[in-house]
């Protein structure tokens, strides 16, 4: 099910839901130029939709949500979106981060701590942005995609996401779900892609003041956030548990869904516990 969230400065977030109403939530925030259609493996698992409530939401200027002008370079802005969200799945939610998504929930913990959560999972995660910050280092694939990602030629742009798309993977993921993840990421305009980037951001005090448990999890041949990113975020936040999917690359909970989904369970029924 497809519905609407009021953000800050009334921004309509789109957000999709499945699962039992009235169970712990999870609420899923996605990476850059991409959309909740990420989480597909994830809302579909009985495992995970037979025992919690799951939200999984499209930032603003992605996927079906508004696409304003301005306050892509706003943290306090991601913060609050991500909370309107928070609003609408209820209190003690486990909040999952992807890529981008892991440095929305730092804005939102910059902004909002961690009182109405009941744990975090940073998968393939920064949580820093800009030069040299060790919690948004990145790969060989993303170098590679920039700037010509950022265009708004398509001759320049089309090919360059399309072989960003191809190289999240290392392993073999359905081709109808490649195509997805290009198609989303045309979808997002080209002012947005670049306004993502336009942002500094350090985050080393708001990690060590995390007091929620924590699920680092990244894959080992990930060429789009280096696996530092991970050492970083994991070595920051106190008794985090880092977690390697070694054979995968930037897509852990498409490439090894099962795995992925289990682990999710595990820390979600014990952080009920």
């Amino acid at each position: 099910m497809n519905t609407g969230v009021s953000g800050t400065t009334g921004v309509r977030l789109n957000v999709r839901v499945e699962g039992a109403e009235n169970s712990r939530p999870i609420v899923f925030v996605h990476g850059w130029a991409q959309s909740s259609r990420a989480w597909s493996a994830q809302l579909a698992d009985p495992g995970l939709t037979e025992r919690f409530r799951l939200v999984a939401m499209d930032l603003r200027g992605h996927g079906a949500s508004d696409v304003p002008a301005a306050g892509y370079d706003d943290p306090r802005q991601w913060a609050d979106d991500l909370a309107a969200v928070l609003d609408f799945a209820g209190d003690d939610a486990i909040v999952v981060g992807w890529s981008y998504g892991g440095l929305v929930i730092t804005d939102y913990l910059r902004v909002h701590g961690t009182a109405r959560l009941a744990g975090i999972v940073l998968v393939g995660a920064i949580t820093e942005i800009g030069r040299g910050r060790e919690g948004g280092k990145t790969g060989p694939v993303m170098r590679a995609a920039l700037p010509a990602a950022l265009s708004d030629d398509p001759e320049v742009a089309v090919p360059a996401l399309t072989g960003f798309m191809r190289s999240q993977a290392s392993t073999a993921v359905p081709g109808t779900f490649a195509q997805a993840l290009l198609g989303a990421s045309l979808a997002v305009p080209p002012a947005v892609r670049t306004a993502l980037f336009k942002r500094d951001v350090e985050s080393a005090d708001v990690l060590a003041a995390v007091d929620k448990p924590t699920l680092v999890v990244h894959g080992g041949a990930d060429r789009v956030v280096d696996p530092s990113a991970a050492e970083y975020s994991a070595g920051k936040i106190p008794g985090a548990v880092l977690r390697w999917f070694v054979d995968a690359g930037h897509l852990p909970f498409v490439e090894d869904a099962g795995e992925f989904n289990s682990a999710l369970r595990r820390f979600s029924g014990e952080t009920a516990e």
